[in-house]
């Protein structure tokens, strides 16, 4: 995709992979101005299934997108564990495939993901240039999946992001208000730094990155708001702006426990923080504090 062609063309073509998801959803609000968009479930005619490359292939051949924004992953941290080559034809695979079939069409390739690429140590911000060393199969597969859209030489986007939240779908945020309503106590990880990045900032951002692309911007880029918490700050933050907004809510105590209190079967990373100043000197917006975003999202689900 040249330098113009985004304003060239009157109606950009863009495939939409993973529509239903927490960021799909929004996309599909977000990109709708920018041009057309052919979005396929995992039952329609053309295949949008990541567990099937080959089928997406022919779906990337067949529609011939502008531009191929790709939503969808296996996000199942604890899951992938005992399920790794699932993950890795997901998260690894079927993005190598999109990135191979968006250099033969130069359509621009736009990827989400992630802070489990990193192992989690200190307590800086990490930055798109610092070494990787993933602690789970989820964050190696999504990193595998960084490295084969590089390796294809296709136009990319690869914006990594954290402590994703919506309106829909499963997320921590609505696990602990079902909790908070059901119970007078609740233990949450205060060890574990990051940020919760909305799901409708990532689409925002993603439309406006993809109107004003020129050439030499391909690259990752670390697409979260301003600010850094800890899930047990976030639980706090989530129970008193609800409860500020009439929720009826049974708990009285949240208590701040070490991540070791609970044994999963994937390992997270203490230090999720990502320094998003790339994509800001990028793409020339602000990033946002990260909490109007969440009082915003509870006016809606509540």
């Amino acid at each position: 995709m040249g330098r113009n062609k985004l304003r060239r063309a009157q109606r950009v073509k863009i495939l939409l992979l993973g529509k239903s998801g927490q960021v799909g959803w929004e996309l599909q609000r977000s990109l709708s101005p920018l041009g057309d968009i052919l979005a396929p479930g995992r039952s329609d005619e053309l295949c949008g299934d990541l567990s099937n490359p080959d089928g997406l292939a022919e779906t990337v051949r067949a529609a011939k997108p502008d531009v191929i924004v790709n939503a969808a992953a296996y996000t199942a941290v604890d899951q992938a564990e005992s399920d790794p080559e699932a993950a890795r034809v997901i998260n690894a695979i079927a993005p190598g495939v999109l990135g191979v079939e968006a250099a033969r069409l130069g359509a621009l390739l736009v990827h989400y993901s992630t802070d489990y690429v990193f192992n989690g140590s200190g307590d800086r911000p990490w930055s798109e240039d610092d070494d990787t060393a993933p602690l789970n199969v989820y964050g190696r597969t999504k990193l595998e999946g960084e490295v084969a859209i590089r390796n294809s030489g296709c136009r990319h986007a690869i914006f990594r992001t954290s402590w994703v939240y919506g309106s829909r779908g499963k997320n921590f945020a609505r696990t602990i208000l079902k909790f908070a309503g059901e119970r007078e106590r609740l233990t949450v990880v205060d060890d574990q730094f990051g940020v919760p990045t909305g799901a409708d900032l990532i689409a925002d951002a993603t439309a406006h990155s993809i109107r004003s692309w020129t050439d030499g911007r391909d690259g990752i880029y670390h697409l979260v708001p301003d600010g850094v918490t800890t899930w047990h700050g976030y639980a706090e933050l989530l129970c008193s702006v609800a409860r500020s907004m009439g929720a009826d809510l049974k708990v009285r105590e949240i208590q701040a426990v070490p991540g070791s209190s609970f044994k999963t079967p994937a390992v997270r990373p203490s230090n999720s923080r990502l320094n998003n100043a790339k994509w800001k000197a990028a793409f020339g917006l602000h990033l946002p504090d990260w909490r109007p975003g969440v009082r915003r999202m509870l006016t809606e689900i509540l």
